[in-house]
């Protein structure tokens, strides 16, 4: 079996397109518009006036919504490809965007195209793939975070309809989406993983009550798209159900695995983002004589990053690989694997890049402290680093058996007596010659 570690060269002319389409018509983007709300608001006329344009071009060149098949109108790449591209989306807020691949639309687009019925994908599906319709994934609970074992929110049958009771929390974009899907509890005599269901729910819907909305670091207090939502007795018709009740788990699971190995695609580029701008500092900025460049200890800092960074890297690439391999188990482990490090490397670089860069890194003229600020949310996004660490612990340890003495199978002096005694003939000659 052979190992290649090159992309082929039709693909990489995709790449390369990519990587100068992004930083010259798409990171400006960022520049201009400083809400970051603004990448993701369909009603907004500015935001079809730029992207229009700019979508129709990445149309062209048959690059819009690759992790979805032809059927849906991708190009249905698979995962390695598709982390190769995110290592250049994930430099701009706007491009998942006009590549028609953003969150949460792209795993709610997901779901949709495996569970949804034909009426749900002509009403909710197609529209979102066009870029015409923004959605939510309101799943988070305030007591329970992202637990569904102490999820409180309930939802009983009621005639042809659902009645949705209970509180939602950090549903990014539900002020601004056209519908939410929201996961609630509607078996509670049988375990959560076949008693909790899906619903679609349209905005406007009478009883969706925004308590607040709430920001992420430097945002004002009352301000942010992540709303704290009170469902009040909220009705939907049966049809509204997405998959069949119970379903609710395993259609989380199918949205989120992706989900967390894109967040992980796009971190690549963030880190790679401050390893840039660490580099340049460090050969420009003069102390004591010389550039920072020269002092060992900034010399580690740049190492350390590299290093990690191209471990990360090599790490998203191959729980790609084996999405793309068919290999579940594996790929669960590893998928895990790289939500854990994508926190714990972007903080690492980024506070390098941060410190070398002194009080302009710690500034809003540079993005370094806004990168940091994201750092937390690194470690609690699509599940806490806490329960991925457990899930890797408890796949790695499926491979490995206790031992089945009072010792260690690695136990010295037993396995130093069996060597002996295999190659016994020798000590006896060497004994004998002596």
């Amino acid at each position: 079996m052979g190992w290649d570690f090159e992309t082929e060269p039709e693909f990489q002319e995709k790449l390369d397109w990519m990587d100068e389409f992004v930083r010259e018509e798409i990171e400006p983007l960022d520049l201009a518009f400083r809400d970051s709300i603004m990448a993701y608001d369909r009603r907004n006329p500015i935001y079809k006036e730029i992207t229009g344009p700019l979508k129709q071009e990445v149309k062209k060149r048959g690059l819009w919504a690759c992790h979805l098949g032809p059927d849906l109108g991708g190009k249905g790449f698979g995962q390695l490809k598709l982390g190769l591209m995110n290592e250049i989306l994930g430099r701009s807020g706007w491009a998942p965007n006009i590549f028609g691949c953003q969150a949460p639309d792209s795993g709610n687009a997901e779901i949709l195209a495996h569970y949804g019925t034909e009426e749900q994908k002509k009403k909710y599906l197609q529209p979102l793939l066009d870029g015409e319709l923004v959605s939510c994934y309101s799943m988070t609970e305030p007591q329970a975070g992202s637990d569904p074992k102490e999820f409180q929110c309930r939802a009983f049958k009621d005639g042809n309809e659902w009645v949705i009771e209970g509180e939602k929390w950090f549903s990014s974009h539900a002020d601004i989406a056209d519908f939410l899907i929201t996961m609630v509890v509607t078996d509670t005599d049988v375990p959560i993983y076949q008693g909790a269901s899906m619903f679609l729910i349209e905005r406007g819907t009478p009883g969706v009550e925004f308590k607040r909305l709430t920001g992420l670091a430097g945002e004002a207090i009352g301000e942010g798209h992540h709303a704290y939502i009170h469902y009040n007795q909220v009705r939907v018709p049966e049809e509204n159900l997405l998959g069949g009740p119970g379903q609710a788990f395993a259609i989380a699971q199918k949205r989120l695995g992706g989900g967390r190995i894109h967040h992980a695609m796009r971190t690549v580029a963030q880190v790679r983002k401050a390893l840039d701008m660490m580099c340049e500092r460090v050969l420009s900025r003069r102390t004591q004589g010389e550039v920072l460049a020269k002092k060992q200890m900034v010399q580690e800092y740049v190492a350390d990053s590299f290093i990690q960074l191209q471990q990360f890297r090599l790490l998203v690439l191959y729980a790609a690989w084996l999405i793309d391999k068919g290999d579940r188990d594996g790929a669960r482990t590893y998928i895990a694997a790289v939500k854990v490090q994508a926190a714990e490397v972007m903080h690492d670089v980024v506070r390098r890049a941060l410190q070398v860069h002194g009080s302009l890194g710690c500034s809003n003229e540079m993005p370094l402290a806004s990168m940091w600020s994201s750092v937390p949310l690194m470690g609690v996004m699509d599940g806490p680093t806490e329960v991925h660490k457990v899930t890797v612990a408890k796949q790695v340890l499926k491979e490995y058996q206790p031992s089945e003495g009072m010792f260690p199978s690695m136990h010295l002096p037993p396995r130093i007596e069996a060597a002996r005694e295999r190659f016994a003939r020798y000590f006896e000659h060497e004994v004998a010659n002596s």
